[in-house]
């Protein structure tokens, strides 16, 4: 694992997820800062290529062809009539369906993980548990995704459910679930996020805070492929339309990313 100039190996054998997911001991501060240096050196360099793309559903073709590029710091908008196959590509590159064809890399991420372990996917499903509270939905994922126990309250605070935390999911409304959703993405860090539709069911309050959250994402070095029919709020970003023989094009709205 090279990349980083003087880290130690103990260091390296330290890193357990992309995303800054580390074991350390309490004195452990020079491994610590090894470890948010290859963190922080992979970032940079992160890009997730598509070349061919295809896939097909039911013996139906429901996209051929598909290529796009999206780096470190870059957004892609992924747009289209409804049925074009959107939620097919994101759910492709989370490792979700097989590509029927083509090929799809990611540089710059840890070797020893795949794509789908180093992204975040969103889908329309919301994947909560009614019996569990608002903060027991959330750990149950941090466990899921191999995170070790933390504390919820900055997460749940990020978007807007931190008076709720000891509530049911069951009763909560369908953007409260969207937002205790979108928790996890900050819960547990992942450098790839896979969004589709994530204003879906959001007020127009809880649509900012979610705009803020992508800019920061971004601003870190962060990647996300947004399937939406509409805006976003981020900047210049690139557009692919699945309705469209052509490749990503930058789109009016855009973010621009850290110089």
């Amino acid at each position: 694992m090279a990349g980083v100039a003087g880290a130690p190996r103990s260091a390296l054998r330290l890193i357990r997820a992309f995303g800054g997911l580390c074991q350390f001991g309490e004195d452990d501060h020079e491994n610590v800062r090894c470890c948010a240096a290859l963190r922080d050196s992979r970032i940079s360099l992160m890009r997730l290529s598509a070349v061919g793309l295809g896939c097909r559903r039911g013996g139906r073709e429901v996209f051929a062809g598909i290529g796009f590029s999206v780096g470190a710091g870059e957004a892609l908008i992924v747009s289209g009539r409804n049925g074009a196959g959107k939620s097919s590509l994101l759910r492709t590159v989370a490792g979700l369906l097989r590509a029927a064809e083509g090929r799809l890399t990611l540089d710059g991420g840890d070797p020893e993980l795949s794509i789908a372990e180093q992204a975040h996917y969103l889908g329309h499903q919301d994947a909560l548990k009614p019996s569990l509270s608002v903060a027991e939905n959330l750990l149950f994922w941090a466990g899921f995704f191999g995170a070790r126990p933390a504390a919820v309250d900055a997460p749940l605070g990020a978007v807007g459910l931190g008076a709720l935390a000891g509530l049911p999911a069951a009763y909560l409304s369908a953007g409260q679930r969207r937002r205790l959703s979108l928790a996890r993405l900050i819960a547990v860090p992942r450098p790839i996020w896979l969004l589709d539709e994530p204003m879906s069911t959001l007020d127009s309050a809880a649509q900012e805070r979610l705009t803020g959250l992508m800019q920061a994402h971004l601003g870190s070095g962060g990647l996300i492929l947004a399937a939406t029919h509409g805006p976003i709020g981020l900047g210049t970003t690139q557009e692919l339309r699945l309705d469209q023989s052509a490749g990503p094009t930058p789109s009016p709205e855009a973010y621009e990313g850290p110089s």
